[in-house]
């Protein structure tokens, strides 16, 4: 019996190659006749990649923007000396830092979250890119209020012990913004996918008027140089994302509906009432507060205000937030939209309803 050769066992072990590998390179015409179409693209999803330009202003924005020109590691905290300020001092100046994180300090996730949604709605490029620039500028602001807190109470905002009455207020007090940013949280976070890009942008504007009149203000008002100098670099930041929602806006309004210009007008009362919290005072509605909370709140900006931080007054702090929100009222009532009635200002309009589960993004 004759065995196999070496041979013979390797040529047994061999298979045809499948279909369509053959050393032949392929017809490209021949293969037209086998192509076939993937599934639809599902909505809401970041595919197919695109890089349209259709804004060629927002592209220019978003040049500019790519060095903001500084940082917060760099600003002269060397300057910040705790020991020159009482203990209720600094934790009044802390207590301010940790009510503006509740604003500024989460709009890296705020608008991270934005970022994303247009990438899913295929927004243009520069749309995108300037989204990820106000991105970058939110996690600047939030170190800001990061280092102030750390600098001024170790371990603050909540996990150190006070030492005196007031700072137990102010613990107490932070307690209770960060169970309203809870809340505002999970609200926006159905809002998103929930709301057409003119709704958002509307509200995004508003919240970029109020930052910059803020900062402005506390830009001139401030004694202290490290916090003059930060109120001077987040209010050029805020400047520029007021110029990116104007220039979005400048295409989108002109377009909307009736609709969503309804929805607009209910979106500008919402917004209102929740940036009063750190632009006027918390007005009652959706705002749910402790007890002492609002005495509380007024001594703590008076003993900030005697270190130098420069809190306007109440009454200054009413006038700079109706001069923005005339700003805004100017803005957008040319395109049919009706402003909301803001009688806490003295600013006449529509009266609508304020439904706490449907605010969507104020920053």
């Amino acid at each position: 019996m004759n065995r196999p050769t070496t041979a013979e066992r390797l040529a047994g072990k061999t298979t045809s190659p499948p279909p369509g590998t053959s050393a032949v390179a392929p017809d490209a015409a021949s293969l037209l006749y086998g192509m076939a179409e993937p599934p639809p693209f599902p909505e809401l999803n970041i595919f197919p990649l695109e890089w349209r330009v259709e804004t060629p202003k927002l592209q220019a924005l978003y040049d500019k923007s790519r060095d903001p020109g500084w940082a917060p590691n760099l600003l002269p905290w060397d300057t910040l000396e705790p020991s020159a300020f009482t203990v209720d001092q600094r934790y009044a100046l802390a207590y301010w830092f940790t009510l503006l994180s509740v604003f500024d300090g989460s709009g890296p996730a705020v608008f991270a979250r934005a970022f994303i949604h247009t990438w899913e709605t295929h927004e243009e490029d520069p749309v995108r890119k300037c989204f990820f620039s106000i991105v970058r500028d939110e996690v600047n602001h939030e170190e800001i209020c990061q280092r102030a807190i750390q600098a001024l109470v170790p371990k603050g905002p909540l996990d150190y012990v006070p030492e005196t009455p007031l700072g137990k207020l102010a613990q107490n007090n932070v307690r209770w913004m960060y169970h309203n940013g809870c809340r505002y949280w999970s609200g926006f976070k159905g809002s998103i996918g929930k709301w057409p890009l003119p709704i958002l942008f509307t509200s995004f504007l508003m919240g970029e008027i109020a930052s910059s009149t803020l900062f402005h203000g506390m830009y001139q008002a401030t004694s202290i140089p490290v916090f003059k100098e930060c109120f001077r670099r987040v209010g050029q930041d805020e400047a520029r994302h007021m110029g990116i929602c104007l220039t979005v806006l400048e295409n989108i309004l002109p377009k909307l509906t009736d609709e969503q210009r309804a929805v607009i007008t209910k979106q500008i009362r919402a917004g209102f009432i929740f940036l009063s919290g750190i632009l006027y005072l918390p007005p009652k509605e959706f705002w749910e507060l402790g007890p002492t909370f609002h005495a509380s709140h007024l001594l703590l900006e008076d003993v900030a205000r005697s270190a130098g931080l420069g809190i306007l007054t109440a009454e200054e702090r009413k006038e700079n937030w109706r001069n923005a929100v005339l700003r805004m009222k100017g803005l957008i009532e040319p395109h049919g939209i009706e402003f909301p009635a803001l009688p806490e200002i003295g600013v006449d309009g529509k009266t609508v309803a304020f439904d706490p589960s449907e605010i969507i993004p104020v920053f």
